[in-house]
């Protein structure tokens, strides 16, 4: 699973080892129940998940409290209790919290979350694309404290929760309004973790010393290359809180020569081959430790490291125009046409 949501990060989403650790602990001997939308009902689902600097995640680490204090806010504040968790993204490791704070708190998990894989901004969520309000919703952080906000948009709401972590702990757990598990799925992406799941038995499943075209097909995905990085450039865009991480990454193939340029944010967004656009997001890139095949963040590539690069079909929730505007290379400022695989 940790793979899996890995995988889904896309070279962005967090650090899921620690998470992953922590959902162990919490797991024991025992099970957890992914549930289908469809098979619940009369369910108020919140979806749930960590915003803020996931960098800070790794020296302050939840308590267990917050998913709850988050929770009880947002209920109290609508009126509703929230009888089911849902994910705010499947990618990196906000696709395990659900699964962690659903063991916390004793709820049923729906296998479903708002992106699909991992995306950096709220009005990225299926929910905010599709014209639906992300409040109320309540963010609880840490230290303890806990505001609910309400009667803003998506922009407004990205504001608000950039203001409270930059002055708090550095992240904080938000939860959005429960909603009926049939409104809720609606506008979501479905069947996410499960996808999570079964991309991590299949890497779990190659061979040692497996070919990368071995990798790439063992995975459902397209080899782009296999080589050495050459070069991992970074910048700062925007200003103050706002700032996001900019850069690129030229790895040389070892066999056809080629240059593969990796164009990334906070996480992996357009590949080139030798200057041709061949993948872009929402589809996902993936750069694999050579030797160990696990996946390198965009945050973890050095100069170096030798490489296998995979691209792997993103959800097909985005696949439609109007959302694939919000998604794809130009929603990111990058003068790209989207280009996709063949989902089929």
């Amino acid at each position: 699973m940790v793979v899996g949501v890995t995988l889904l990060g896309s070279g962005g989403g967090g650090d899921t080892g620690a998470f992953g650790r922590m959902l162990r602990r919490r797991l024991g001997a025992g099970e957890l129940v992914l549930r289908d939308a469809g098979d619940v009902t009369g369910v108020s689902v919140s979806p749930i998940g960590v915003v803020g600097a996931t960098s800070v995640l790794m020296e302050k680490l939840p308590g267990g409290g917050e998913f709850d204090a988050a929770v009880r806010a947002v209920s109290r504040w609508t009126g509703t209790e929230v009888t089911g968790l849902m994910s705010l993204e499947a990618g990196g490791l906000n696709g395990l919290t659900p699964l962690i704070a659903a063991l916390d708190l004793g709820l049923p998990v729906v296998d479903a979350d708002l992106m699909g894989r991992a995306l950096p901004r709220l009005d990225q969520f299926s929910w905010a694309v599709a014209g639906r309000s992300l409040t109320p919703c309540a963010l609880s952080e840490p230290s303890g404290q806990v505001i609910v906000v309400d009667n803003v948009d998506a922009a407004g709401l990205e504001r608000a929760v950039r203001s409270f972590v930059a002055h708090t702990g550095g992240w904080a757990v938000l939860a959005l309004a429960p909603t009926p598990v049939e409104a809720a799925a609606a506008d979501a992406v479905q069947g996410s973790l499960t996808r999570a799941l079964a991309l991590g038995r299949a890497h779990a499943a190659l061979e040692p010393g497996a070919t990368p075209a071995a990798v790439a097909d063992g995975l459902g995905g397209r080899l782009l290359g296999t080589g050495r990085v050459e070069e991992v450039a970074r910048h700062l865009i925007g200003d103050g809180g706002a700032a996001f991480g900019r850069g690129s990454v030229c790895v040389v193939d070892a066999g056809s020569r080629a240059v593969i340029r990796i164009e990334t944010e906070n996480e992996y967004l357009l590949a080139l081959v030798d200057g041709t656009p061949v993948v872009t997001t929402p589809d996902l890139l993936c750069v694999l430790d050579h030797r160990t095949l696990q996946p390198i963040a965009v945050d973890a590539i050095r100069t170096g490291d030798e490489v296998v690069v995979v691209a792997l079909p993103g959800p097909t929730w985005w696949r439609r125009a109007d959302r694939l505007a919000r998604v794809g290379p130009q929603a990111f400022g990058l003068a790209c046409a989207p280009q996709l695989l063949d989902a089929s």
